[in-house]
């Protein structure tokens, strides 16, 4: 292995351990890697010095998902009790689930529209007559306290809910989808409270001004709504419905999440099949046709719904014409006709895109780093957010209050609060437009402006300030998404672009309509910054109504990424790696072929007898230096000391309701049991099983004996140790495990891997990189 690159973890628990390694005289073994030694004047000095945040790290505290079911005896008895017309039933169940999925996520985006839309309206309807009123008398400086100081009020009741009540609200929640859909169990990700929080604080940071949207919020609260329904109790709540108990295992509940980010997606831009592409290119490991149906089908629910509910709000009940949060306006044939030789134009702006969108990457990326490092106090976050804001519309005032752009107040204008300021009657400050709005109503204003409607100067400052308030945005302690913010940023100077393409051209009619450059400016900048390709082609199109552009948005997302990956990840990897999240990729490290499964595996592995000893499982179980939780369950030959044959694999979720329980061969014996246990009593205690320190053991039941067999899965899957990295991969990755037995010719257990061992490989700027692990 000597053409990896090794990385030393600075975490305090390593240092720790090389401490007391060096004390011993011993090497120190991390998951079956050897690290150096360390010598005292070494560990001195790495211990005064300051301890940075180090994302060449994967972090221990994530456990994997069980996506493989458990086929054990209790599992293979139920089926095969269940008679075709179940299995229909339970079909059937889960088309219902999947439509209640979509009308919930649909009623919550309603819900966010509409108190979005008012209390975003009585702000401006307030500010602006403030700024008309002492535009004529003088003193402005007071209608910028008031925007300031409203900003700031409302996004710190939005950032103290994130940041004391619910952290993992924060942001978009896109990553922690991507990665619970990748087989990683981030801890309350699809909780009741996440919901509420993040309902509630995406509508004070979206009134608050930030430079953000509430579209990339919805696709993580149709996930919490997909969690929640399709269990049939809420766990937060201790109320069980006692229906869909069948569903209470991650197989089923992934798929269900699936579906609850697609209608995120479908009721966000209007767009299902889009939604349904998200799922298949961000999210899901595993897919079928059915379930494919399915997420359509939730898909297309959320959307009408959304649809529905607004026109009756909107008293125009019938009018199916908002499908979704965003809605960019019909792009007419007549007015985004694009020649041939434009493709190339195109192609360049994708281009320019990628580069941009990279660099807003980057810096989010060292601003982040900065984050973790000095700003991980919740006080501190809720004053970060409160200045970003207050900044904010400090930023938007004085770029209003310094613009001379002044445009006619045509009839054909649809500008929702136009600010005169020291323009003349009858015109209003065109800067006013993109900042003075909910970002939304910008990029659609951007969209469909008439030509002329934007001055050069105005476009090109507006982009310049938005990128860098966007940027410093993302990543704050706050419930919010990157799409719209990119959106904006991207239709600004796309727009630039078409209106300096005009001036330079000597025949004007050639590039007429800037909106279609702001169209394809906004597809290269989100492009740019999130990596999407397929699905984002999809809803962009599905969003604006016209599938002409469908070649050119596809060309400049492709552009965009090609430019932006030669750089910098996209904006959600480098998030999920700086929170050390072991998330697999959908192919192994370009150049692993010559690594094999036993150089990956951990060993050695803790085994279990096929009967064994109930103190000796409660032993297994309470050591906290391993937390191992799975175990091969072996057949010990008599009188040999070699590891034992595999029969078999547990859980620990498995052997604590067992414990729980007191399954023990004695009771069984002695008829003090009460009934045989049963699939259910697994089910019920999913998700949140005890932990193992709230289970009393007597000394008289740790001499007991517990017999495994009837609850192990007796058909893990297995490698031998001569298999390739890549093979091991393809095999984990496809089938969703979350733990694959390595075996020798004789099937005895030589090792175990789990997504950790595979995770730690990566491509590097010097080839494969080995992370280390550690427990942060």
């Amino acid at each position: 292995m000597a053409n990896i690159t090794k990385k030393v973890s600075w975490s305090s628990r390593a240092d720790d351990s090389a401490a007391a390694a060096a004390e011993e005289g011993t090497p120190l073994l991390l998951n079956g890697s050897e690290q150096r030694r360390f010598s005292r004047q070494e560990l001195s000095r790495s211990q005064t010095r300051e301890i940075p945040h180090n994302e060449k790290l994967l972090s221990l505290k994530y456990e994997g998902l069980d996506y493989d079911n458990i086929e054990n005896q209790l599992f293979l008895e139920e089926e095969r009790r269940m008679s075709p017309m179940s299995f229909r039933c339970l079909e059937i169940s889960r088309w219902v689930v999947c439509g209640l999925i979509g009308f919930l996520t649909g009623l919550i985006a309603c819900f966010i529209d509409i108190v979005v839309e008012n209390l975003a309206g009585l702000k401006y309807q307030v500010i602006k007559k403030n700024i008309d009123n002492f535009t004529e008398t003088g003193g402005l400086s007071i209608s910028l306290i008031l925007w300031g100081g409203f900003n700031a009020a409302v996004v710190m009741l939005g950032s103290i809910l994130v940041a004391f009540f619910e952290p993992i609200a924060g942001g978009s929640g896109i990553p922690q989808i991507k990665c619970y859909l990748n087989g990683v169990k981030i801890p309350r990700v699809v909780r009741l409270k996440t919901l509420l929080v993040k309902v509630f604080g995406v509508i004070c940071s979206v009134v608050g001004g930030l430079a953000v949207g509430k579209e990339g919020p919805m696709i993580h609260s149709g996930a919490v709504v997909a969690a929640g329904v399709s269990q049939g109790r809420s766990t937060s709540l201790k109320r069980d419905f006692k229906i869909f108990e069948y569903f209470r295992r991650d197989t089923e509940k992934r798929d269900f999440v699936s579906a609850g980010a697609a209608a995120g997606v479908s009721a966000a831009f209007g767009a299902p099949v889009g939604g349904v592409l998200f799922s298949l290119e961000e999210g899901a490991s595993f897919w079928n046709q059915m379930l494919t149906w399915r997420i359509f089908f939730a898909s297309m629910i959320s959307t009408f719904t959304l649809n529905f509910f607004l026109s009756v709000y909107n008293k125009k009940t019938g009018d199916l014409s908002n499908p979704g949060l965003i809605n960019f306006g019909r792009f007419e044939s007549e007015s985004v006709e694009y020649n041939f030789y434009e493709i190339p134009l195109f192609i360049v702006m994708g281009a320019i895109g990628g580069f941009l969108g990279a660099l807003f990457n980057r810096l989010n990326y060292w601003l982040t780093i900065f984050r973790i490092r000095y700003i991980h106090r919740p006080c501190l976050q809720v004053m970060e957010a409160m200045l970003v804001a207050a900044v904010t519309a400090t930023v938007s005032f004085t770029m209003i209050y310094f613009s001379n752009d002044c445009q006619p107040l045509a009839p054909e204008n649809n500008e929702e609060y136009p600010l005169q300021l020291f323009c003349s009657d009858g015109e209003y400050n065109a800067m006013a437009t993109a900042f003075f709005n909910t970002p939304e109503r910008s990029v659609r204003s951007l969209f469909h402006n008439q030509p002329g409607s934007y001055n050069p100067l105005t476009l090109g400052l507006f982009t310049l300030t938005y990128f860098f308030l966007a940027c410093w945005t993302y990543g704050l302690a706050v419930s919010a998404g990157v799409f719209i913010p990119s959106l904006l940023i991207g239709a600004a100077w796309g727009r630039l672009c078409g209106i300096l393409l005009a001036s330079f051209s000597p025949n004007v009619s050639l590039f007429a309509d800037p909106g279609k450059y702001a169209l394809i400016g906004a597809a290269a900048q989100l492009g740019g910054i999130v990596r999407m390709t397929l699905s984002l082609t999809v809803i962009m199109v599905e969003a604006t109504g016209n599938v002409t552009y469908g070649l050119p948005i596809m060309l400049v997302l492709m552009t965009a990424k090609i430019v932006g990956d030669y750089v910098i990840e996209g904006l959600y990897d480098i998030h999920i790696k700086l929170q050390s999240v072991p998330f697999l990729h959908w192919e192994a490290p370009a150049t692993s072929h010559w690594l094999t499964a036993r150089e990956v595996m951990s060993s050695p592995v803790t085994c279990l007898n096929r009967l064994e000893k109930v103190g000796t499982i409660v032993d297994t179980l309470s050591n906290t230096s391993t937390n191992h939780n799975g175990f091969p369950v072996v057949v010990q030959a008599l009188g040999n000391d070699e590891p034992g044959k595999l029969c078999g694999l547990i859980l620990r979720s498995q052997l604590i309701v067992l414990l729980k329980h007191k399954v023990f061969v004695e009771l069984a014996r002695s008829r003090l049991t009460q009934r045989k246990l049963q699939l259910k009593d697994f089910r019920d205690a999913y998700p949140r099983f005890p932990p193992i320190q709230s289970i009393h053991v007597s000394q008289d039941e740790r001499e007991c004996m517990m017999d495994l067999t009837e609850f192990m899965n007796p058909t893990p899957y297995t490698v031998p140790q001569d298999t390739s990295l890549p093979r091991v991969f393809k095999l984990f990755r496809a089938l969703g495990l979350r733990h694959l037995v390595v075996v020798d010719d004789e099937n005895r257990v030589v090792g175990l891997v789990t997504r950790k061992d595979l995770a730690r490989y990566h491509m590097g700027k010097h080839g494969l990189e080995e992370l280390q692990l550690a427990q942060t």
